[in-house]
C-alpha cells in the first residue's frame, strides 16, 4: 500500500476469474460439468428470452431480473469448498411455493437452492416447474414496477 493511499488493496472472495462461460466449462471437473450442462440446457430450453451471463464466475440467468444461477462447488466463494456438487439457486426462492419440497433455505432470507451431487438426481420436470414459477414471478415483478 502506498503511503498516501488511505484504502487497503481490494481482496477478492474468489480465487479464479473466468472471461467466458467456455472458460468456466474448461475449468470444471467432469462430474460437475455434466450436472452444470444438464441444468444449463434445461434453463435455456425452458425460459423464454432468458439471458445467460457470468456473475461471480458462474452462469446467472436473467429476464427482467435475475431468475437463477448454477454454482459448481469447484468455483469457491472464499478460500475453501463449502459444498459438494452443483447448486441451482433461485434469486427469489423465498417467494416460490416449493411444491416439490426440494428448495433449501439454509441461513438465507431470499435465495434458495437445490443441490445436486450426481446427474441422476436431476428431474427435468421438477426443474422446469420451478423455472416456470421463477419466470412468472419475474414477469409479475416487472409488471408491478412498470405500473407504479
Amino acid at each position: 500500500m502506498k503511503k498516501n493511499d488511505s484504502h487497503p488493496p481490494k481482496r477478492s472472495m474468489q480465487q479464479v476469474k473466468f472471461s467466458s462461460i467456455d472458460d468456466l466449462l474448461d475449468f470444471l471437473p467432469e462430474d460437475e460439468l455434466k450436472i452444470l450442462n444438464a441444468l444449463r440446457n434445461i434453463v435455456l430450453d425452458q425460459v423464454h428470452g432468458v439471458k445467460e451471463k457470468l456473475s461471480f464466475n458462474v452462469p446467472f440467468y436473467h429476464r427482467h431480473k435475475a431468475l437463477c444461477f448454477i454454482w459448481p462447488s469447484s468455483v469457491l466463494w472464499g478460500s475453501k469448498k463449502t459444498f459438494e456438487g452443483v447448486q441451482l439457486g433461485f434469486a427469489y426462492g423465498n417467494m416460490m411455493s416449493d411444491y416439490a419440497h426440494v428448495l433449501q433455505k439454509g441461513n438465507r432470507k431470499q435465495v434458495y437452492m437445490i443441490y445436486f451431487t450426481n446427474i441422476n438426481q436431476i428431474d427435468p420436470n421438477i426443474i422446469r416447474g420451478y423455472l416456470s414459477e421463477a419466470e412468472l414471478l419475474d414477469q409479475e415483478m416487472f409488471r408491478m414496477k412498470k405500473n407504479k
